[in-house]
């Protein structure tokens, strides 16, 4: 968490790896609220069987493909960092996202955790920026880590001159 400049590099850190089954548990949820409706749907309505199964089918064959494969390719190329100029993010699997947000932009830090990451003990760092591009969220940090990291934040901004307007 030392580097005395911003610069453009790539951040150093990956997410916890309890990320990669609490991705599949979203993956699983999401497959579940799509296929599960149509099947039944399927097995009770006979004359629309085939227009029902079929894309259940579908939806969960993609759905399996997915909890496969997705959450190891987002665990490698998902990456984060916190210095003491600048939070970095590496986001991104076609189209990358590579943010930086100069601790003199930073307006809050808050960490949040819904029930299904708090199962997974991971949580979310959400640092908002004074910038028109949104937030900054790393998603998938250890509790404790995102609790210290939204910390050092605080007294990072706090020491920065400048304003995040």
């Amino acid at each position: 968490m030392t580097t005395s400049r911003t610069t453009l590099r790539p951040p150093q850190h990956q997410f916890d790896p309890r990320v990669k089954p609490w991705w599949r548990t979203q993956i699983a949820i999401a497959t579940a609220v799509l296929a599960l409706p149509l099947a039944v749907l399927g097995i009770l309505i006979a004359p629309a069987r085939i227009w029902l199964l079929g894309p259940a089918a579908a939806i969960a064959v993609i759905g399996l493909a997915s909890l496969a494969t997705l959450p190891v390719w987002w665990h490698r190329v998902h990456r984060w960092e916190v210095t003491d100029t600048a939070v970095y993010t590496l986001t991104g699997y076609f189209w990358r996202t590579w943010r930086i947000a100069p601790m003199s932009r930073i307006q809050t830090v808050d960490t949040t955790q819904g029930p299904l990451q708090r199962s997974f003990g991971l949580s979310t760092l959400v640092v908002t920026t004074a910038s028109s591009a949104g937030e900054i969220k790393l998603e998938g940090l250890e509790q404790d880590q995102a609790a210290a990291l939204a910390e050092r934040l605080t007294e990072l901004t706090d020491a920065t001159p400048g304003d995040a307007t």
